[in-house]
């Protein structure tokens, strides 16, 4: 039986439990809050046994064998790092870290430590996705000329998920000075990691543009100064030589939560649009090609990043996406930034 802990009980931390319950073998035996009486009041209301007030807490009473940091972003590090300093295995929320300096942190003491590492990029769990990686990983569809990808979300125009104003939810990620890095670091992060794990490449060059625009008189809303980006823009060179635009915005009106990608390759084409569905895609390629006609095509089913970590945990076999894939995406996420700032081209190292 692995036992798992939760490390923060907001709002994630409810799929994070209802998942690890699905699995079998599996066991949640603890949640942590800064905030006891909600830690409490979180394990009570998910039937975990312990409740506890800190990291440091749990790991000197507390029988486990992983956890799931489940925390705001700025606190990953902070929570993971004495987790797996104690031989943990960690499954942590993206982003991995607010930069990429901190992320190599985790990578380091991951590594040092031999624990299994995972960062939960949630939207590997489509398996289109999935499919379309081994297909350009195949040479199927040639080398990657050229892509467009887009998350897109509407929450600043509408109250789709409520009224932004009046909730500290969506009020801490408008709000560097509470750790936010924008719609960059929350969602971007999906994206680009999407659009470089379809591509089956890595990211050579960026260049970059954010934007943050007035929402509120003295862009202020109490004891939020909002200045986090509400739109990211990447020109970006793969090192393949492929070349495309990642873009993410909280601004789309009528975009709940849209996610699409349109991948290009020398024998062919994919496109991906979460929104109408996780287990499929379209594709055009061989016969198809000269006639520009796409093929609606249901993937296999493939395991949730949850299952994956707990299958890595049983043998011992670290699968993806680990700390190094969150510590890859976040240089690019840090890129992205250093060329807003600069005006100019950068490439990664």
């Amino acid at each position: 039986m692995i036992k798992v802990a939760v490390v923060g009980t907001g709002g994630m931390a409810k799929s994070h439990v209802e998942n690890f319950k699905k699995i079998k073998g599996c066991k949640v035996v603890a949640g942590v809050d800064v905030n006891q009486q909600r830690a409490e009041e979180f394990c009570k209301t998910h039937g975990i046994a312990q409740a506890y007030s800190s990291v440091s807490d749990l790991l000197k009473s507390c029988d486990f064998d992983a956890a799931t940091v489940v925390t705001p972003d700025a606190f990953h590090v902070g929570c993971s790092l004495p987790l797996l300093k104690a031989g943990k295995h960690v499954l942590c929320e993206k982003p991995l870290a607010p930069v990429a300096s901190e992320a190599k942190k985790l990578v380091t003491a991951a590594k040092k430590a031999g624990v299994i590492n995972m960062v939960n990029l949630s939207y590997r769990r489509s398996c289109a996705l999935q499919e379309i990686n081994k297909i350009v990983a195949s040479g199927k569809l040639g080398a990657i000329r050229h892509f467009e990808a887009n998350y897109l979300q509407a929450w600043l125009p509408s109250k789709i998920w409520g009224d932004w104003r009046t909730c500290e939810g969506w009020l801490w990620r408008l709000s560097e000075g509470h750790g936010s890095k924008g719609v960059l670091g929350d969602v971007g992060v999906h994206i680009t990691d999407l659009a470089t794990f379809a591509a089956n490449d890595s990211v050579k060059t960026v260049n970059g543009e954010l934007k943050t625009f007035h929402k509120a008189k003295g862009d202020r809303i109490g004891e939020y100064k909002l200045d986090a980006n509400d739109s990211a823009y990447m020109r970006v060179e793969l090192a393949g030589g492929g070349v495309g635009t990642i873009c993410a915005t909280r601004w789309a009106s009528g975009q709940p939560n849209s996610l699409t990608l349109r991948l290009y390759g020398e024998k062919g084409g994919i496109r991906l649009d979460l929104d109408k569905s996780y287990d499929e895609y379209e594709i055009c390629m061989g016969a198809n090609l000269d006639k520009c006609k796409w093929q609606t095509v249901k993937a296999r089913k493939s395991p949730s990043i949850y299952e994956r970590f707990i299958s890595s945990i049983k043998s011992g076999k670290n699968d993806q996406p680990d700390f190094v894939r969150g510590w890859e995406v976040q240089k690019v996420l840090d890129a992205c930034i250093k060329s807003d700032k600069e005006k100019k081209t950068i490439t990664l190292r």
